[in-house]
């Protein structure tokens, strides 16, 4: 995806395996289809704004406010904004954080760290992307 840009901070091998805390960028009109995993996820926006959806309600955050996603519950996000948004992702447990890592490797051309390349906690799409006029103007 073009303009995705993703930094790990922090990874399992750092927390034993309790947290991860990725600096995630992402392009104006991008955004995950609507999916679940077995690992807990909160969003710090830093930067801009996006749209969350959790399970059936829709939110949308801007800098300096979070949003959380429980493990197995449907999410997705979505940058519908002119601009760049950027947020940390903190997962807990760790592990998805090599998904960035790997995501980054290929962005830049290069092969990724070998802590990157151990296994990575499924995700499973449950539905679509947060479509454009499902846009909210509150949180």
């Amino acid at each position: 995806m073009t303009g995705l840009r993703t930094d790990v901070l922090l990874r399992s091998e750092e927390t034993g395996g309790h947290l991860s805390v990725t600096d995630i960028v992402v392009p104006p009109g991008a955004g995950p289809p609507l999916h679940t995993h077995d690992f807990d996820e909160a969003f710090y926006l830093l930067e801009g704004e996006l749209i969350f959806q959790v399970e059936e309600a829709l939110v949308t955050r801007s800098a300096g406010e979070v949003s959380f996603a429980p493990r197995h519950v449907p999410h997705a996000l979505a940058n519908h904004s002119d601009a760049p948004a950027r947020y940390l992702l903190t997962c807990t447990p760790a592990g998805f954080e090599r998904h960035w890592a790997r995501t980054a490797a290929e962005t830049a051309g290069i092969e990724p760290p070998r802590w990157a390349l151990q296994p990575i906690p499924e995700l499973v799409v449950v539905g679509p992307p947060i479509a454009r006029r499902a846009e909210t103007g509150g949180p």
